[in-house]
């Protein structure tokens, strides 16, 4: 096993693609595959699945993945403190809900790690997408909610794929209005008194189940519903439309400005937001800053 050998699975890994990969470590693709099958046999597990449809990673694929970056990112350390060699680009992904914490958090991490070159992703997405990011190790964290309603569901997804739940806090939910909203000034709102206004939610695709949905109560009829699929559409027709979303209360005025607002909504539930990754996974430096930049982002 080499150190080459090491890199060549977290590019493939990181690109989905041995084809990509190779373009991008500027070897063949019959050379790139070669090697990773040459690794394969010597360690003894199957580390890419390879279909029709293209590659992915297995799960015996993905402990070891996590494994190899802590490999790289130490022989790197001792590369530049002892040959002067030049910092390799990092690289850090992450796949989440529309949630302004975690771009939040996300600014943070870059401004305190980020090199002179760096490769990062910041992916909001759909909720299934999260989960076959985090899975695929497109993304080594991933963000989303459980409640009551959903957590069965979920819970088997998450289980299948080998990705484990880690809550990050619990909030009652609040509903993100406009502060020009006739409700703005209300201390507490009912289900009730939302029925004149649009009701925005995000756009969940092919997998548009209630248990996918980003918002809570997704069960609930509404007369006037508009789906969306990025955050900024969303707050623009808050503004816009006097409409309003159910989430966590959580917002960054540094961000979002002060045009939107929370008010708590006035029901029983419950909303519990986490991170998931892969149950065996050793997370890396910038995936461990991360969750310490969410934490930091969620309890100021």
């Amino acid at each position: 096993m080499t150190l080459q050998q090491l890199k060549y699975v977290i590019e493939v890994a990181g690109r989905g693609s041995m084809n990509e990969a190779a373009k991008r470590l500027f070897i063949s693709q019959p050379s790139l595959s070669n090697a990773i099958r040459d690794l394969e046999d010597e360690i003894g597990i199957t580390i890419f699945e390879r279909t029709n449809k293209g590659i992915s990673l297995s799960k015996e694929g993905a402990e070891f993945l996590s494994y190899a970056r802590q490999v790289v990112e130490q022989a790197e350390l001792l590369e530049n403190r002892y040959l002067g060699a030049k910092p390799s680009p990092q690289h850090f992904s992450v796949s989440t809900q529309h949630y302004a914490f975690a771009v939040n958090a996300f600014v943070n991490l870059v401004r305190e790690y980020g090199q002179e070159e760096y490769e990062f992703a910041l992916r909001e997405t759909k909720t299934y997408e999260i989960i076959q990011d985090v899975k695929t190790l497109r993304s080594e964290i991933g963000i989303l909610y459980l409640n009551e309603f959903n957590a069965k569901v979920m819970g088997r997804l998450l289980k299948d794929a080998g990705l484990a739940f880690n809550s990050l806090f619990t909030a009652k939910p609040h509903i993100f209005i406009s502060i020009h909203n006739p409700l703005a000034k209300q201390s507490i709102v009912t289900i009730d008194q939302l029925h004149e206004y649009p009701y925005l939610s995000f756009e969940q695709g092919e997998y548009n189940s209630f248990h996918f949905s980003e918002e809570i109560l997704s069960t609930l009829s509404h007369p006037k519903s508009i789906r969306v699929n990025d955050r900024a559409t969303l707050f623009n027709l808050l503004i816009g439309l006097n409409g309003y979303t159910i989430s966590t209360g959580v917002l960054s005025a540094d961000l979002n400005g002060n045009e939107i607002i929370p008010v708590p909504l006035d029901c029983g539930e419950s909303i519990n937001v986490g991170w998931i990754c892969h149950k065996d996974a050793v997370l890396s430096k910038l995936a461990l800053a991360y969750v310490e930049e969410l934490k930091r982002a969620t309890t100021e």
